[in-house]
């Protein structure tokens, strides 16, 4: 259900089960968390690319995989998805999610989960639940994170589907292209992360995400001590060196 290539270090996973609108089903959600997990572990991975093929781009959860379940299994199946997201974000390499079409529910929480989002003009957005009686919370967490309380509150509580403008203009998105224009733009965008070093990357994104919860002061405190540990490491000091020689850097990788 998971398509992998790696292309000049960036990792491009498609879902691929357009027959069940790519819903995260317990076996879908298994398959990704697997190759989430080797692009961790792959040192020659800079950066992660996050797709679907299909009319849309995830369904959410599948809801036959839900109802009539007992606590235990559905305990089971919301912590597999949890454990999805988490390690997106605790990725060291820079995900982005390539968003084509409608990103609904707990799918539309696999987009925010993401470190950046390039969508198409076709694209939309929601977190409808409500409308069947099933809150979408867990959903939430990530959207929440994404866009102001508001937005994220007005899509909870209607269920209404925001067009890929209206997601950009909440901060759920990052930029917007033509159709035709997707998979060049989120691969162009990937291309320019990854011509930073890939050490500053990972404790970038890690310090980022360990500071965004504290208050401004222990915020500071995290990122002074991120600082001196990066000042301090071998690509930091040839960036500088390279910088003041006015000659390109020579990352470790």
């Amino acid at each position: 259900m998971i398509r992998s290539e790696v292309t000049d270090g960036i990792a491009v996973l498609t879902l691929d089960h357009p027959e069940k609108r790519n819903a995260l089903s317990r076996a879908m959600l298994a398959e990704l968390l697997r190759a989430l997990e080797f692009v961790a572990s792959d040192d020659t991975i800079r950066a992660v690319v996050l797709r679907a093929n299909g009319p849309v781009f995830s369904a959410g959860h599948d809801l036959r995989e839900v109802s009539g379940n007992d606590t235990r299994a559905n305990t089971a199946l919301f912590a597999l998805c949890t454990d999805v997201m988490e390690t997106i974000r605790k990725l060291p390499q820079p995900v982005i999610a390539e968003v084509h079409a409608l990103a609904t529910a707990a799918g539309c929480q696999l987009v925010a989960s993401c470190d950046l989002v390039v969508a198409s003009e076709n694209a939309s957005f929601a977190t409808p639940g409500v409308k069947i009686g099933l809150f979408c919370t867990t959903p939430g967490v990530a959207v929440a994170r994404a866009v102001s309380t508001k937005k994220a509150m007005e899509m909870l509580l209607t269920g209404r589907a925001i067009s890929a403008r209206d997601a950009e203009a909440a901060g759920l998105v990052n930029r917007v292209v033509p159709p035709d224009q997707l998979h060049e733009e989120a691969m162009k965008l990937a291309r320019e992360i990854i011509a930073a070093s890939a050490d500053t990357l990972a404790l970038g994104k890690r310090a980022f995400y360990e500071q965004l919860p504290l208050d401004r002061p222990a915020a500071y405190a995290l990122a002074q001590k991120v600082m001196v540990d990066n000042a301090e490491r071998p690509d930091a000091q040839e960036g500088m060196s390279a910088f003041l020689e006015k000659r390109p850097p020579k990352w470790r990788r």
